[in-house]
């Protein structure tokens, strides 16, 4: 069975437990996901940890925000251990997003827009005036207009984003939770289906899979759901 286009992200608490994961998922799904705290913690061993045999993609989520000149130097830092999509913020503006992917031609930058885990109250606060979604897609026009190659957005903005930068960049999805898992801290959440219908690339999944009583037979589980929406849509996986 082909893998479905999920990243299951590895929020572990010890590198054995994300590699213990990453096994238990990979049969199903494309992509593991390694996030800062995990990156921070163990550095450059994680992500050969995780990737074992299987050479499941890697997707380093470390979120660069910095001036051009320094997201590029991380950037090539991290190039050795070839991950296929690294994340810089879009807020850092073009230059630094042409950096970024000009540091590292064989790794597909992928530009976050704006965390799931902020409401129109926070970002009102933030000075961002204006429905979210005017707002995303303003951030993901600038980034691949400055060289993205992939964007991280809310499922709740999935379609207003592909509207607006047409079929060839690749959409990644957090905030994506089964019907009936709880939302956590996130606060713009869909269900895979819906996310991947309305025409996400790459969902990313966590605690859901991650936090269940068997992460390799829930991963099954929503990857088959996944292929049954992708039958009726004809979004291909």
């Amino acid at each position: 069975m082909t893998p479905a286009p999920i990243a299951v992200a590895l929020d572990a608490p010890d590198l054995e437990t994300a590699a213990h994961w990453a096994s238990l998922v990979t049969p199903h799904v494309t992509t593991v996901k390694v996030g800062l705290e995990l990156y921070l913690r163990y550095g450059p061993d994680v992500i050969a940890s995780v990737r074992g045999a299987s050479g499941v993609r890697v997707f380093l989520d470390l979120k660069l925000h910095d001036i051009p000149n320094t997201v590029a130097g991380a950037a090539r830092a991290v190039a050795r251990l070839k991950p296929a999509i690294l994340t810089v913020h879009a807020t850092g503006g073009p230059a630094m997003i042409r950096a970024a992917v000009e540091a590292v031609p064989n790794t597909q930058i992928a530009a976050v827009t704006l965390l799931t885990s902020l409401s129109e109250a926070d970002l009102e606060q933030m000075g961002v005036r204006g429905p979210t979604e005017d707002a995303v897609r303003r951030l993901s026009a600038m980034a691949v207009a400055a060289g993205a190659q992939a964007l991280v957005c809310s499922p709740r903005e999935v379609a207003a984003v592909r509207a607006e930068v047409g079929p060839d960049i690749t959409l990644i999805t957090p905030g994506v939770r089964p019907a009936g898992a709880e939302s956590q801290d996130q606060a713009r959440v869909a269900t895979p289906e819906r996310a991947f219908a309305d025409g996400a690339d790459l969902l990313v999944i966590g605690r859901p899979i991650t936090g269940s009583a068997d992460p390799g037979a829930t991963a099954a589980g929503i990857a088959a759901a996944l292929r049954r929406t992708s039958a009726a849509t004809g979004h291909g996986a």
